[in-house]
């Protein structure tokens, strides 16, 4: 004789929706490049879709890579931030690291952990693609991103950036 109750069958488990309040993280979907478009507008005052389609066809269109990504933070549906970086090698004579080259957080939404929450599944990203140094480059009177990515524990480089006008 068994001790053991019969138990009906475990249902299959479904992922939950987000709730009010979560923060989603995913892969970007072409659906979203509109509300990416209209972030990086409000955000630098120019509006640049033929720029965001061709990054998201080189970062986003050919889904989830171990080399390059673009994530999008959801908040009720809607995305409120995005983050793109990719893994590069050997360039400037630096071995693999992961270079973030935009974040944009919808000024709505800041102060809520958006930024922090995008940077940090980037950075699990690249850590799963084997490399453990972040790299960023930015304009040194943009004082709003220095300070985020200051306050993440960013600091200055081994790289000095050098330019030369053209014309």
């Amino acid at each position: 004789m068994s001790l053991r109750r019969n138990r009906p069958a475990a249902a299959p488990r479904r992922r939950a929706a987000a709730t009010p309040g979560e923060m989603p993280i995913r892969p970007v979907k072409r659906t979203d490049l509109d509300q990416v478009v209209a972030i990086d507008a409000t955000v630098t005052g120019l509006e640049k879709r033929r720029y965001w389609e061709r990054v998201f066809r080189r970062y986003g269109a050919a889904g989830p890579r171990e080399q390059r990504h673009f994530l999008v933070a959801l908040s009720e549906g809607r995305v409120v931030g995005f983050i793109i970086g990719e893994v590069r090698d050997w360039e400037f004579g630096s071995p693999p690291c992961g270079w973030v080259f935009a974040i944009d957080i919808d000024p709505a939404a800041r102060q809520a952990g958006v930024g922090t929450k995008l940077l940090a599944a980037i950075c699990d990203r690249f850590r799963r693609a084997g490399v453990d140094k972040l790299r960023t480059l930015l304009a040194r009177d943009n004082t709003l991103i220095l300070s985020f990515f200051r306050a993440q524990g960013m600091m200055a480089g081994p790289l000095i950036p050098l330019e030369m006008d053209l014309r």
